[in-house]
């Protein structure tokens, strides 16, 4: 068993402390993280970078628009992504990896973009709604979750512009790229909010029969050092014990994290292993529970159609009303009302946000 001398333990005790000791609130953990990945992407030159291809003609109406949605390169995907959301964003992904954007035609501008993935193993809310922990490979033939949904700003606020790309990633249309990309008979879409605890709404709430709001994920799991200083830490660690995780693992650093947490309580003991524990309880405070949601894409047997009884697909009444077509004329409608409220109000916001290391931008937003 690889284990580290009480000395190095503790020198990694106090990287976990001195850290973690930094926040108070999930918020500054939040901003944290994204600064350690804005500190990875490299400058462009003014006026070459990926946010002049940004929505940014907030004089037209929504009624006006043209979309459409198109697959896009990992390079590309992930700098624009990165340049937009708040979220500090993985780039290396195991498994399903469908990676859209969603243009509009008129102006050739990005107005969103949307990362699907293989779903997370065990969540809670989902057992309860299916009545089980599903079998896996059924469960990942017919479910796929989103795990990035996020509009450029301002137009997600001028526009309702998350409800836009949330209501594409229950579409047909969407789920036949996956389905034949991945060889999969989908009848499950699921996604979970950014925040759970710190904001009360949630972008997918008010999307009914799109999306469903089914409860809150646990959220008892150990945060992550960024940065340099998670750098430093493994490069310590494993100068004394070698590797600790195989370079092809997935979420590796969760699991360099967990096992550099359990060589540190191997090694300490009495008033030491106290004071440690103690860090890594106050670390999991900035953790979140998360909302949960679900769509059907109009199918009536999903459910048992995860659960493996069937693999006839049932579809609902409002099945047809699943369509890009149709999902972009309610949204429209929804649109139009806000944009023309907000621009009665004098509250249209015109400004684009893109991240810098000099953003102000909110980070809870």
């Amino acid at each position: 068993m690889k284990t580290l001398n009480k000395n190095e333990a503790l020198h990694c005790a106090n990287i976990f402390n001195d850290y973690f000791g930094q926040f108070t609130r999930i918020d500054q953990y939040m901003r944290d993280q994204k600064m350690a990945q804005i500190d990875t992407i490299p400058t462009p030159l003014p006026g070459m970078g990926l946010d002049t291809e940004m929505f940014d003609d907030f004089t037209m109406s929504p009624e006006d628009m043209d979309l459409e949605v198109i697959e896009l390169g990992n390079h590309t995907w992930d700098t624009c992504i990165n340049l937009i959301s708040s979220h500090s964003n993985m780039v290396s992904i195991p498994g399903k990896a469908l990676k859209l954007a969603v243009k509009e035609k008129n102006t050739g501008k990005y107005i969103g973009f949307i990362r699907f993935g293989s779903p997370v193993i065990n969540m809670k809310p989902r057992n309860i709604l299916l009545g089980n922990i599903p079998d896996l490979p059924t469960f990942n033939k017919t479910a796929i979750m989103g795990f990035v949904i996020v509009p450029t700003q301002p137009f997600g606020f001028n526009y309702l512009g998350g409800k836009l790309l949330a209501a594409l990633c229950c579409s047909h249309d969407v789920r036949k790229k996956l389905n034949e990309k991945y060889d999969m008979n989908l009848v499950m879409f699921e996604t979970t909010s950014l925040y759970g605890n710190s904001k009360q709404a949630s972008q997918y709430d008010g999307m009914k029969p799109m999306l469903r709001y089914k409860g809150l994920t646990d959220s008892d799991f150990i945060p992550m050092i960024h940065g340099k200083p998670f750098k430093d830490l493994q490069n310590y660690v494993e100068s004394r014990t070698g590797h600790l995780v195989k370079e092809d693992a997935s979420s590796r650093k969760l699991k360099l994290t967990n096992a550099i947490i359990g060589l540190i309580k191997r090694s300490i003991d009495g008033d030491d292993l106290t004071a440690f524990n103690t860090t890594i309880t106050n670390a999991k405070k900035l953790t979140e529970q998360k909302r949960y949601y679900v769509s059907n894409y109009g199918i009536e047997n999903y459910i048992d159609i995860v659960n493996g009884k069937t693999d006839k697909i049932v579809k609902a009444p409002n099945y047809d009303r699943f369509t890009d077509n149709e999902l972009i004329i309610w949204w429209k409608k929804h649109a139009t009302k806000r944009f023309n409220k907000l621009k009665e109000d004098g509250r249209l916001r015109n400004d684009l946000e893109v991240w810098t290391r000099d953003s102000q931008i909110d980070i809870i937003r």
